[in-house]
C-alpha cells in the first residue's frame, strides 16, 4: 500500500479526519481575522468553531474505535461549518446588512428578477454600457441561462429564504444525498463527500456565494448514477449542471463518451442536450446577443468592463507578463484541449472512476491554463479526483468493465 494511502486509512481514516479539521479550523480563524471580504470573516467566525467540534468528534471517535460514525458525522459538521453560516448571513442580509453576500449572489438575484419580467436573464451590451461605472460589472452575468432560477425567489421580496444561496444549498444537498445512497456506503466513502462539502474549499464558497456548489454535486451525482449504470439519471444531472455553467461541458463530454461506450448513448443524449438546449432557447429568441455578450464576450476579455478573476496561475501570469499573453494563454488552453479529446477518442474511459480522473485532470489544467480564473474553481478538479474513489467500489457487472480499466493511465 502507498504512503498516501496508509496516511489516509490510519485509524480507519480518523487520524486524517482529525488532522483535516483541525487545518480547517486554523484556516477559519485566520478568514475570521485577516480576510478582507466581510462574508468571509463572518463564515470564519462561526466556522471555526464548527471544525474546532469536528476535530474533538473525530478525536474521540478515534479513541472510542468507532470509524463507523465518520459518514453520519460529515453530514452534521457540513451543516455546522456550511449550512448554520449560510443561514446567519442570509438572515443578517434579510435584516439590512449589505456585506453579508458576495457579488455573485446579487448577480444570480438579478438574473432572476430580469428573468421574471422581461423573459431573458441578461442585459445586452448597450444597457450595461449605460449603467454607472461602479455598476457595470454587475451587470454582467456569466452563467448559462439555468442559473436564473436560483435567483428567481428573490423576485418574491427580500427575506431571509429567497436568499440565493439557500436554494444553492438545497440542490446542493438533493444532489449529494442521491449520489451517496446510490452507491456503497462503507467508511471509503467518508472522505470524497468531505472534499465535497466540509472542506473549506467548498464550505466557504456555499456559505457567502455558492453558485459553483450545485454545478459540481450534479456532475458528482452523474458520476454517481453511471457508475451504477443509470445512464439516464445520468444526462438529465449533467444535462442540468451543464443548463448551470460552462464548467459542467468538459464533464458532459467525458460522460457521453463513457455512455458511448457503454451502449447508452440513447439514453444519455435526451437530457445530458435536451435540458442545456432548453434552458437556452428562450434566452436566444429573446434577446440572443446579450447571451453572447454575457456567457462569452465577457469571460473571454471582449466586455465593457473585465472580470476581476485574477488568481496567480500559469495562465493569468503569460497573458499579463507576454507580449501578446493572452493568446499565448488562449492557444495553451485550446492545446491542451485537443489532447485530452484525442486521449478520449484513443483511449476511451469504460470505468466511471476513470471518467472521473479525466474530468479532473482536464477541469485541472483547464483551470491553471485559463487567462482569467479564480482559486475557488479548483474544487471542481480536487472533489473529482477525490470523488473517483467512491466510484471504484462498485463490483464490475456483466455491463461495465472490470475495475483494472487503466485507460487514463495509458495516455
Amino acid at each position: 500500500m502507498r504512503l498516501p494511502q496508509r496516511i489516509d486509512r490510519a485509524a480507519g481514516g480518523l487520524a486524517a479526519d482529525a488532522a483535516l479539521y483541525a487545518i480547517s479550523a486554523v484556516f477559519a480563524l485566520v478568514t475570521a481575522l485577516t480576510s478582507t471580504l466581510l462574508p468571509h470573516r463572518a463564515w470564519g467566525a462561526v466556522a471555526a468553531w464548527g471544525y474546532l467540534v469536528a476535530f474533538l468528534v473525530a478525536a474521540g471517535q478515534w479513541a472510542l474505535h468507532k470509524p463507523a460514525w465518520r459518514l453520519p458525522s460529515t453530514w452534521v459538521i457540513w451543516g455546522a461549518t456550511t449550512l448554520l453560516p449560510l443561514v446567519m448571513q442570509a438572515v443578517q442580509r434579510a435584516d439590512g446588512r449589505t456585506d453579508r453576500a458576495q457579488e455573485e449572489v446579487l448577480v444570480v438575484e438579478h438574473m432572476g428578477e430580469r428573468l421574471a419580467h422581461t423573459g431573458t436573464p441578461y442585459l445586452s451590451r448597450e444597457a450595461i454600457t449605460a449603467l454607472p461605472p461602479g455598476e457595470q460589472l454587475l451587470g454582467y452575468s456569466p452563467y448559462q441561462p439555468g442559473m436564473s432560477i436560483f435567483g428567481l425567489p428573490r423576485a418574491a421580496g427580500d427575506v431571509w429564504w429567497t436568499d440565493a444561496r439557500i436554494w444553492f444549498a438545497v440542490v446542493t444537498a438533493a444532489a449529494l444525498v442521491t449520489a451517496v445512497r446510490l452507491l456503497p456506503t462503507p467508511i471509503s466513502l467518508v472522505r470524497p463527500l468531505q472534499f465535497a462539502t466540509v472542506l473549506p474549499i467548498c464550505a466557504l464558497t456555499l456559505a457567502t456565494g455558492g453558485d459553483d456548489l450545485p454545478v459540481l454535486a450534479l456532475c458528482l451525482l452523474a458520476l454517481a448514477c453511471c457508475a451504477t449504470g443509470r445512464y439516464t439519471a445520468a444526462g438529465f444531472a449533467i444535462g442540468a449542471a451543464a443548463s448551470l455553467k460552462l464548467f459542467a461541458f468538459p464533464v458532459l463530454a467525458v460522460l457521453l463518451v463513457l455512455a458511448f461506450t457503454h451502449g447508452s448513448l440513447r439514453r444519455f443524449l435526451p437530457g445530458a442536450l435536451g435540458l442545456p438546449i432548453l434552458t437556452l432557447l428562450p434566452a436566444c429568441l429573446v434577446d440572443g446577443d446579450s447571451f453572447v455578450e454575457n456567457v462569452l464576450r465577457f469571460p473571454l476579455g471582449h466586455g465593457v468592463v473585465t472580470s476581476p478573476a485574477q488568481s496567480p496561475f500559469p495562465g493569468y501570469l503569460i497573458a499579463q507578463a507576454l507580449p501578446g499573453g493572452r493568446y499565448v494563454a488562449a492557444g495553451l488552453l485550446v492545446a491542451v484541449g485537443l489532447a485530452i479529446a484525442f486521449f478520449l477518442v484513443r483511449r476511451p474511459p469504460r470505468t466511471a472512476d476513470t471518467a472521473a480522473l479525466f474530468c479532473g485532470w482536464g477541469l485541472l489544467a483547464a483551470i491553471l491554463l485559463m487567462p482569467t480564473t479564480r482559486f475557488g474553481y479548483l474544487l471542481y478538479p480536487l472533489a473529482l479526483l477525490v470523488w473517483s474513489s467512491a466510484l471504484t467500489l462498485r463490483e464490475p457487472t456483466a455491463t461495465t468493465a472490470p475495475r483494472s480499466d487503466t485507460a487514463l493511465y495509458r495516455l
